[in-house]
């Protein structure tokens, strides 16, 4: 479902708060991956046969690049929350995510409406 369908079902604060819980879900997967790259280096060192060796490197490798994946996906997700955030709040009252959403063009943006100032705007995603 992509993002104004959610957040005119959920709401802003709520599709907000998922997407942060999203990417923590995305930090904790890295650090997971680092235990398994530990783990798999502490293995390498007491490995004597070749073929064992051979499976450590390719389960080190595996684990590094799960743990590079999930970093990436956590900053942007994290990052793209924070910047859409940023942008909920009414240029003229300054009040934080009290707005209904009017429409969304081809451009990736909402058009927004405060729910106190009745002031437009739109927020780029």
């Amino acid at each position: 479902m992509d993002i104004p369908q959610t957040i005119e079902r959920l709401g802003f604060r709520k599709w907000y708060e998922r997407e942060l819980v999203r990417s923590h879900l995305h930090l904790v997967l890295m650090l997971l991956g680092l235990v398994g790259l530990f783990a798999a280096a502490e293995a390498y060192g007491d490995s004597r046969v070749w073929s064992d060796r051979a499976l450590m490197g390719l389960c080190a490798a595996v684990s590094a690049a799960i743990s590079l994946w999930a970093l990436r996906r956590y900053l942007y997700l994290l990052l793209h929350a924070e910047d859409v955030a940023n942008q909920a709040v009414c240029p003229q009252c300054r009040a934080y995510a009290a707005w209904s959403l009017q429409g969304t063009d081809e451009g990736g943006r909402l058009c927004v409406r405060c729910n106190r100032c009745a002031r437009r705007w739109d927020i780029h995603l």
